[in-house]
């Protein structure tokens, strides 16, 4: 029998469709917005996964909204350790709570939903507590740097029923005051035990390569009367300087026949701005080789549903990463676009490679 602990940050991933780049101190903002809970949908798919393949598992949850009616719905009855001080504002200090009560307890792994920033409350209370429970990740936030997650909400529940081994990782958190203002500032905050995965993502990593002649390559090909929407990341963004404008690095523009439709644009903006034609432009970001779901959530599938899907990255990162990834929180869409993709890494040159559901 494997006893696993689980709770959820309901409120993490809210600011990525509209545009906030993460959710620290701006829950009432994203609101105002219009945005929706994210990490409910994403615990769901997760511990429907974990249903599915660990039949011999007893979970432990935290109260509601922190787990314990979407480990019922998954098929579970889970054993309630703890309830938020308040469930209409919970707080980091809930889901250090949370974990206290789960070591407490004697599980053998803690399931955490969230980003970057859950991730850390999560191990800098196992590292409080001297204790080596292996945790992992299920990715629901708008940040997610830190290696400590699984690939998807699927595979982390899959990972969390059927791991043998573990090893160190690196927890990782960025400022978020920063990140809006176009500057990554990454920061160590705790290294924690997880499970031995090939489905666990590695670290992002900060860097690129030369790219020039891949941005002539599509600046060359832009088609009059087009909508791009053009993705975060150095690579798109020396596209968008040779297209002739400066957006922002880190965010989604809009661009057409020589105008900037939307800079730093949220969801709806980019919904707003698009026309009867439309191509995405994304990079992988880093060394996780993500083109959709991490850091770009504006991207939503009802946004890629209407677009076409331009993917261009250097020589040296697919070399790195080896295949692509997606995890736009619609299954059937990343079934729909998972398969071999041609991507642009020169002026004219095309690679195929696999990209993964």
């Amino acid at each position: 029998m494997r006893r696993i602990g689980v709770v959820v940050n309901p409120i993490a991933g809210m600011g990525g469709r509209v545009g906030l780049k993460g959710t620290d101190g701006k829950v009432a903002e994203a609101r105002e917005r219009g945005a929706e809970p994210r990490a409910p949908e994403r615990a769901r798919e997760a511990l429907t996964s974990l249903a599915e393949v660990g039949t011999d598992v007893e979970l432990l949850t935290y109260g509601d909204p922190m787990g314990a009616s979407i480990a019922r719905d998954a098929g579970f009855d889970p054993t309630v350790v703890g309830h938020p001080a308040d469930p209409g504002t919970t707080t980091p200090a809930d889901t250090r709570t949370a974990v206290r009560a789960f070591v407490e307890a004697g599980v053998d792994a803690i399931l955490f939903v969230g980003g970057d920033g859950t991730a850390v409350d999560a191990a800098e209370t196992l590292d409080e507590l001297d204790d080596e429970t292996p945790m992992l990740g299920v990715p629901a936030g708008v940040k997610v740097y830190s290696s400590v997650f699984g690939v998807s909400p699927r595979a982390a529940g899959r990972i969390a029923a059927t791991f043998t081994e573990t090893e160190p990782a690196e927890v990782n958190d960025i400022d978020e005051d920063a990140f809006r203002g176009g500057e990554v500032v990454t920061e160590l905050r705790a290294v924690a035990t997880v499970p031995v995965a090939d489905q666990r993502q590695s670290a992002k990593q900060l860097g690129g390569g030369t790219v020039e002649t891949l941005a002539e390559g599509v600046a060359e090909s832009v088609r009059p009367g087009v909508t791009y929407v053009l993705g975060p990341g150095s690579t798109v963004g020396a596209i968008k300087e040779r297209l002739g404008f400066e957006g922002t690095t880190l965010g989604v523009d809009v661009w057409r026949d020589g105008n900037l439709l939307a800079k730093d644009a949220a969801e709806s903006d980019i919904l707003d701005s698009l026309g009867e034609e439309n191509v995405i432009v994304v990079s992988p970001i880093g060394g996780q080789g993500f083109v959709f779901g991490r850091g770009n959530q504006q991207l939503s599938p009802e946004v890629i549903r209407r677009c076409e899907i331009e993917i261009v990255a250097s020589r040296r990162k697919l070399d790195e990463i080896g295949s692509l990834r997606i995890d736009t929180g619609d299954a059937a869409l990343d079934a729909e676009l998972a398969g071999w993709l041609k991507v642009r890494v020169g002026r004219f040159e095309r690679r195929l490679v696999e990209v993964l559901a």
